[in-house]
């Protein structure tokens, strides 16, 4: 990998990845081990004594790890057989082998930021296995799902909108069409701001009527290649054979209000006629607090269905009819739980890539996505995206994200540098945005 910048890493003191190693790993670990603790008579109440010992046993394993990162002990292998713990073993290795330190060891601090923050979800989903019969147990449940109940009455302006937008979709002219399907993506950037490993995993809901923050929301949009999106599925639509399909491909981030926004724009990709499929990509399991797996996107779309709001509940029965009639489909795969950036996807998961091919479109939600399409490198502003996807181009993809981390390329030249001038913190609070697009112009 010659001309790529070295990793972000917790070795530069002050860094957002140094902070994060330091602080907000920390503190995600020991919610966690609040979240057991508080669950040891649900417990008792399941399995008796010996759920009471699991719990025991599965908090012994998470203060072993939060005392390993703490004092920044070397990182150690995988132990628990598990679908992925081979591929784990065989990256720590290699990760390894790229040590010049005496003792040879990765280290919480000097390894890079991205590996050893996965890392540490991985460790936390071992603990999880390794302490039948609580080894169901999500950790980060009670949260994603209090970020869903605390979004309420955005979600329900959000279902009114689209419900009111689909009745009145036949008679829009194409400019029409067109701004509403540049308000659905923009809202479905900005619900990408309820990150709860941001917070720590204190509470990020979205309590405002994001319909209506939209213009003022643009001036923060820093890469805006929404028009290569609809000049692209607008193609897609113009020259379609009747029986031939347009499939948008999401690989979504956080569940809770983020979910909602993502599947309010798939039923508007449906609705207008600009994809006839939608693909899902989520994780295996429990990731980075809030992220999204089945158990999050069938709960959601449930909840969504029995809610008592008409035009909530009207989407969520239309959204489970979607799912019935094969024009939604949810996928996962151990890839997106697993530490390497995305370049190395052919060779890691070439099931993957190859499914991945077979999209018009693939949309990236996230921060996490986005690092790990650019490697999470120290990469100067002003260097094209393609450029820093290292040879990844499975389908023409745009990446959605607030700016969560300190990796950013693509911008204009002193666009970074100005921004650094008067906002030293832009890149990690979520108050920018971006749509970047790399494909067919």
């Amino acid at each position: 990998m010659a001309g790529v910048p070295a990793s972000l890493s917790g070795r530069d003191v002050g860094s957002f990845a140094y902070l994060t190693v330091k602080d907000r790993i920390p503190q995600i670990l020991t919610k966690v081990i609040d979240t057991l603790h508080r669950h040891k008579s649900e417990f008792f109440e399941k399995h008796g004594e010996e759920g009471v010992e699991a719990e025991k046993k599965a908090i012994s394993l998470l203060s072993k790890l939060r005392n390993e990162l703490q004092t920044d002990k070397p990182i150690i292998p995988l132990v628990e057989k598990f679908v992925d713990t081979d591929i784990w073993n065989q990256y720590l290795e290699y990760q390894q082998s790229l040590i010049n330190e005496s003792d040879g060891k990765s280290r919480w601090f000097y390894s890079p930021w991205l590996f050893v923050e996965c890392y540490m979800y991985r460790r936390i989903h071992e603990a999880i296995i390794q302490s039948p019969p609580i080894n169901y147990f999500d950790v980060f449940k009670e949260s994603k799902e209090q970020n869903f109940y605390e979004s309420q009455e955005s979600i329900i302006a959000l279902c009114s909108h689209l419900q009111q937008l689909i009745t009145t979709i036949e008679d829009l002219d194409e400019n029409q069409l067109k701004d509403e399907f540049f308000k659905l993506l923009q809202i479905s950037l900005w619900g990408n701001k309820c990150d709860l490993s941001l917070s720590g995993g204190e509470s990020r809901s979205q309590k405002t009527d994001v319909v209506n923050s939209l213009e003022n929301l643009k001036p923060f949009i820093l890469v805006n290649d929404v028009e290569h999106l609809w000049s692209l599925l607008r193609n897609c639509k113009k020259t379609r054979e009747k029986a031939s399909v347009i499939s948008v491909y999401i690989v979504l981030d956080n569940s809770g209000f983020e979910l909602v926004t993502d599947l309010i724009l798939a039923n508007f990709l449906l609705s207008s006629k600009l994809a006839t499929e939608v693909h899902f990509y989520g994780k295996m399991i429990p990731w980075f607090v809030s992220d999204t797996t089945i158990h999050d996107f069938n709960w959601l779309i449930e909840q969504v269905k029995h809610a008592n709001h008409k035009w909530m509940s009207k989407c969520g029965a239309d959204w489970e009819d979607y799912i019935k009639m094969g024009k939604w489909v949810y996928h996962d795969h151990i890839f997106w739980t697993l530490p390497h950036e995305y370049c190395a996807m052919p060779q890691v998961a070439p099931d993957l890539y190859a499914e991945l091919q077979k999209a018009h479109l693939i949309l990236f939600k996230g921060d996490l996505n986005y690092r790990k399409l650019t490697g999470d490198r120290k990469w100067e502003f002003s260097v094209p995206f393609h450029q820093a996807l290292n040879g990844f181009h499975p389908a023409p993809l745009c990446a959605i994200r607030t700016l969560k981390a300190e990796t950013q390329v693509g911008l204009q030249p002193g666009q970074g540098e100005q921004l650094m001038a008067s906002e030293p913190s832009w890149w990690t609070t979520g108050k920018y945005g971006i749509f970047q697009y790399d494909g067919p112009l």
